[in-house]
């Protein structure tokens, strides 16, 4: 199987003429360290919005997402706990647990190579768009702390501005994610060919093979063969890397000689 390629260095790549590039960014495990709606889960109970049965919850399949990466199950699991958690609550109520989580916990866990990539883009004139399944409201706040363009999210329905504990649409993910992003690159009259996406899951081959510059973030084992296959960059950042080669060595150890 074939190696995948070095990331190339934007600098060295010409600036798409006329029209504009946009960038999308995963953010689950690549731009950030973990999942986020864990994180909106653990604000959710310190304002009481849940119990500490479900927060032991989150952190189990925190723990478990960082491990072994996305789990539909457990996504699905997660979102009806979401949308219960929302229901009855305000889109403002959100925004301000939104906040809060970034700065109690999102801040911290940014991969801070991946920021300079998404500030590369920007500097080079492209647009820069989170596109996630965790909530949008929450997405957008991420984005705005870190002076991106834009996020495209999972919506919940709300009636004056008040959650119904139902979803406005698709969750965002999976072949949902592609189609939010295509749509976007239309209404800006974008050239998907010109287009970039990052992500670190095999959940996210619908949206990185709909633009021409793909790359993959710490990807997980079945979009790292993917890659390898079809000659996408990666981006292997450091601590994941050094945590693969100590693995590595230590199933050496124990094989017999």
């Amino acid at each position: 199987m074939p190696s995948p390629e070095r990331l190339p260095a934007l600098e060295r790549l010409p600036a798409p003429d006329g029209r504009p590039a946009i960038a999308f960014f995963d953010i689950d495990n690549t731009l950030v360290r973990g999942a986020t709606v864990y994180f909106v889960g653990f604000g959710a109970w310190r304002l009481r919005l849940l119990t500490v049965r479900d927060v032991a919850v989150f952190a189990w399949q925190q723990a478990r997402f960082i491990a072994v990466g996305e789990n539909m199950r457990h996504t699905e699991s997660i979102k009806t706990r979401t949308l219960q958690m929302l229901g009855g609550h305000t889109e403002d109520e959100l925004r301000r647990l939104g906040e809060d989580v970034y700065d109690r916990q999102i801040a911290a866990r940014l991969r801070p190579e991946v920021v300079a990539r998404a500030r590369e883009h920007l500097a080079r004139g492209d647009e820069v768009w989170l596109v996630s399944a965790t909530g949008e409201i929450v997405a957008q706040v991420i984005a705005r702390r870190l002076g991106l363009t834009g996020a495209l999210g999972t919506r919940f329905e709300a009636d004056a501005g008040v959650f119904t504990g139902r979803l406005d649409g698709k969750m965002l993910h999976g072949q949902a994610k592609a189609d939010a992003a295509h749509e976007l690159a239309r209404r800006n009259d974008a050239d998907l060919g010109d287009c970039w996406a990052y992500s670190d899951s095999a959940n996210d081959l619908p949206l990185l093979g709909l633009v021409g510059h793909p790359v993959t973030v710490n990807p997980d084992d079945t979009l790292r063969s993917a890659a390898a296959e079809r000659g996408w960059p990666t981006m292997m950042l450091r601590r994941t890397l050094r945590r693969r080669l100590r693995g590595q060595h230590k199933k050496r150890q124990t094989e017999p000689a």
